[in-house]
């Protein structure tokens, strides 16, 4: 007995925070470990499921770097990075584009599908969410870097996901865009997350990331900071508290407030429930930025 009174008692817990969110536009980026770790994969779409379920609207982009990796490795391709971009050539677009669209989302799709949700994959014909161009880097001489079709997203279909998540059906959108011409971009899977979340101006955006949130020492999990405003985030680049990988990722977090997003999450995505837990505790297990 003691047992149910303290499901409950979590349930109770979690009214307030349903009854607040119900209808509220929540952007999910999945990428990492988060992707990698089957149980964590697994945990984060039941909580995906959970919150279409409470009434929530769901929408989930994704990328897939280490996937992407072993098969353009598989292929005999060697990849080359600048400035944190893949460099994607013909052949890599090739890879990249089978690895996204024709196997990780579909398998994620099909996940929500046997949890017991609903699910479809926007990326292409009369279904495709993203549009862009192709991203113009200066390297440090000053000249546009050539990184081939990697992209930039310039309009998001708004209509199109709203649509979708007001049919109870969660939108699964990989990290691709198309062209002016119909071809494929390949785009950063947080600023494609950010650009899907300052378009539809999102409640929440989350960030699913292989750390517990924005760390004070990053070898000490416990100094995390776990609430930021946007001066905030500022001041920790200023003194290099945020930087490398965590930098561009807080940069997307405040182009997205600014653009009218209502909050950003950084969470980690091996915590089991780290979703449901963040959005529906009083407690919060990652680092949430405030405009």
């Amino acid at each position: 007995m003691d047992d149910a009174i303290r499901k409950a008692d979590v349930l109770l817990e979690a009214l307030p925070y349903l009854r607040r969110f119900r209808g509220a536009r929540v952007i999910v980026k999945l990428g990492g470990s988060a992707m990698e770790d089957a149980d964590a994969l697994h945990a984060t779409l039941q909580d995906v499921v959970f919150l279409e379920t409470a009434g929530l609207r769901p929408v989930l982009v994704h990328g897939g770097g280490k996937p992407i990796d072993r098969a353009t490795a598989a292929a005999g391709l060697e990849p080359k990075k600048v400035q944190g971009r893949r460099v994607t050539d013909d052949e890599t677009l090739h890879v990249v584009v089978r690895v996204l669209r024709d196997e990780i989302n579909a398998d994620i799709v099909r996940r929500l599908r046997d949890l017991g949700g609903r699910a479809v994959g926007l990326h292409t014909g009369t279904l495709q969410a993203l549009f862009g161009e192709k991203l113009s880097l200066a390297g440090t001489d000053g000249q546009p870097l050539d990184l081939g079709h990697v992209g930039q997203v310039t309009r998001v279909d708004c209509k199109l996901i709203d649509d979708v998540a007001a049919g109870e059906v969660v939108p699964v959108i990989p990290s691709l865009a198309e062209d002016q011409v119909g071809g494929w971009l390949n785009v950063n899977a947080d600023t494609a997350a950010a650009a899907v979340a300052a378009a539809l101006k999102a409640d929440k955006l989350v960030f699913l990331t292989d750390t517990p949130g924005i760390l004070r020492d990053r070898r000490d999990a416990d100094s995390r900071f776990a609430s930021l405003d946007a001066a905030g985030c500022r001041q920790l680049i200023s003194v290099g508290i945020i930087d490398a990988g965590m930098l561009p990722k807080t940069e997307a977090c405040l182009d997205s407030l600014a653009a009218g997003v209502g909050k950003v999450h950084i969470l980690d995505g091996r915590l089991r429930h780290a979703l449901l837990l963040e959005i529906f505790t009083d407690a919060g297990v990652g680092t949430e930025i405030l405009p």
